[in-house]
């Protein structure tokens, strides 16, 4: 009777004994650590400070020129009429910018900034006399 009770509880106990040493074995190895790529970086440090920082007179010179040129339409001397809206002007410094701004700006934050500027200038220069009148 012994002799059957020790052969049915006998793979309990090796399944059991197989699980430990499967514990130790995954404990000691290493595991690798995650890499970190330049792409996935914060723009922003951990402190709140950016990570990529340019002169102020670069900065402004940027500004002058998105103001500048977001300033530039293209203005009919009669409108056109595309399905009833008439089209009178043209922005054609506005589309420049965006390109512009779209390519050669890398941090993102100050793309915003950028997009806000041109957006806000290109409206209201559009009800100042200014532009090529064509």
């Amino acid at each position: 009777m012994n002799a059957l009770l020790c052969i049915s509880v006998a793979p309990f106990f090796a399944a059991d004994e197989a699980y430990g040493i499967m514990e130790k074995m995954v404990s000691n190895t290493k595991k690798p650590r995650p890499r970190t790529y330049a792409r996935n970086r914060a723009v922003v440090s951990r402190r709140g400070r950016l990570l990529m920082s340019e002169p102020d007179g670069v900065y402004f010179f940027k500004l002058v020129l998105v103001v500048l040129l977001s300033t530039l339409w293209i203005k009919l001397a009669t409108p056109l009429s595309w399905q009833g809206i008439p089209i009178a002007a043209f922005p054609l410094g506005a589309l420049i910018v965006l390109v512009a701004i779209r390519l050669l700006e890398k941090n993102p934050l100050d793309r915003k900034i950028w997009f806000a500027v041109l957006l806000v200038v290109t409206i209201i220069s559009y009800f100042v006399p200014a532009g090529i009148v064509i």
